[in-house]
Order: structure tokens, then sequence, then C-alpha cells
């Protein structure tokens, strides 16, 4: 037990209660303080945990007997009197063991909790540095976690990404932002294919193409508890089977972003 203000606060006030009733008792009768003697033990249990209630208890059942010996002496006891400070110590124990170990479980809950956020604070910092895009979705595809890749991708503001935005919210938004490289009159059917899959759960990789020229290869991971994973990974390196291999060279400078490789593919043709 640590001997700050909460371990000792709970025998320190039980001892002052006790002071105070015998004292008051030298002049006028007085009710007898044991509710308040348990109240007062469920308090430090509270406040400090198993040994300080303990402690207080014991206080409290000492103080008791003493109360009773200077109102009846030794020779006065009663029947009623030891039964009364029986059933004291019996209470003031129970309630000391349940509100002591109630605390305990408390902090320990508290505590997992934190380490659960601290893991998946360092797990979502891991997952903002890596550029596959990463979406988390729970059983009703509302995005949970949207990490950084995904968000340049396809331009999605962070009060958007933050707000839990459902899945087909994010298609319409990629469509809207012109971000896919399909003509206008196949979009409702391309998004319309993507909801079908999330929807299912089919881990069919495909390739989907960025106007800006990146190629990413989406794939839908059915997780347990019902949520679904989509990965976006950049695959722009990697030539289309459609692409002519002569011409190789040339769609990857197309597809690079910053213009470098088409840049060297020109002067290399001069």
């Amino acid at each position: 037990m640590r001997f700050g203000w909460r371990a000792i606060s709970g025998p320190v006030l039980t001892a002052a209660t006790l002071l105070l009733a015998m004292l008051f008792d030298r002049f006028l009768p007085t009710a007898s303080p044991v509710p308040l003697l348990v109240g007062i033990v469920a308090l430090a249990g509270a406040l400090s945990g198993l040994a300080s209630a303990i402690t207080s208890a014991a206080v409290a059942v000492i103080g008791a007997a003493l109360l009773l010996l200077g109102r009846h002496g030794v020779s006065g006891l009663t029947t009623t009197d030891l039964v009364q400070l029986g059933l004291l110590a019996i209470t003031a124990a129970a309630t000391a063991g349940i509100t002591g170990l109630m605390r305990e479980r408390l902090l320990g809950t508290v505590a997992a909790e934190r380490r659960s956020h601290a893991t998946a604070a360092r797990l979502s910092a891991a997952l903002d540095q890596v550029d596959i895009g990463i979406v988390l979705l729970d059983t009703e595809t509302r995005a949970e976690f949207i990490n950084r890749a995904f968000r340049d991708y396809f331009a999605v503001p962070d009060e958007i990404a933050d707000g839990k935005p459902p899945f087909i919210a994010l298609m319409y938004h990629g469509r809207d932002t012109g971000a896919f490289e399909l003509p206008e009159d196949e979009l409702g059917t391309f998004i319309a294919q993507r909801m079908e899959m999330v929807r299912i759960g089919d881990a069919t990789p495909i390739n989907i193409a960025l106007r800006t020229g990146e190629v990413l290869r989406f794939v839908c991971a059915a997780l347990p508890d019902g949520g679904r994973m989509l990965s976006y990974t950049p695959v722009t390196d990697l030539v289309r089977h459609t692409d002519a291999p002569s011409r190789a060279d040339y769609y990857r400078s197309l597809r690079d972003p910053t213009g470098r490789r088409l840049i060297r593919h020109l002067r290399a043709a001069e």
C-alpha cells in the first residue's frame, strides 16, 4: 500500500469517526456509527484499493469494540453486542474485499485499454508510412481507418477521411474528383462492381488505373468480425498485358506522375 493521501484517508477517517462517536457518547447517547463505518470502508477501497480498505475495516472493528466497552464495560457486554460486533467485522471485511477487488479489476481494464489504444496508435502510424493504400471497413462498410497513402492516391481530405465515411461515399468521391482512368459512362458500372466485391468479400485482385498515371492493385479481404480490409498496392512499374513490349519504357513513363521518365524517354528517342 502506497502511503499517499488516498491510502491513509480511509483509516484516518474511520478513526476520526470513532473518536467523535466516543466523545459524543460521553455526554448523550448517540446512534451506532456502524453504517457510517461500513461506508467509509467502501470509500477507502474505491480510493486506494484492498489494503487501505482492510486497514479501515480493522480500525472500524477495533474502534467499535472499544466503544462498546466504554458504554457497558467487559461485564456489561451482552450477546446482542457481540453479535453486532461480529456482523460489523463480517460486513466490513466483505465490503473491503469487494470494493478493493473491483477497483483492482477496473484499474486493470483501464490499463489494458490504454495499452490497446497505444498499440492501435503505433499501428496506425506505421500504416501511414507505407505506400500501400489501406482502408478498414466495419460490418456496415463504413471506413474506420484510412491510411495516408489512400488519402493521397484519391485526394481524400482529412476531414472526410476522419469522419468514417461509407465506402460508397469514397467511391463517389473518386468519381467526382476524376480519380479513375475510365470513361464517364463506365464509372457507374465500375462503382457497382467494386461495391459488390466488398459486400461479398471477393478477394479477386483487380488493377485500378488512375488519371495520375498510377495503377493500383485492389484486393478486398474479409475480416473475422465481418468487416473488410481493402488494400491498394501500387503496381505502376508493372507493364500491362495489353502494352506492347517494345514500348514498355514509354508506357512506364506515362505512368510516372512527375514526368521524369517521360523526359528521359524522349531524350533517348532523340
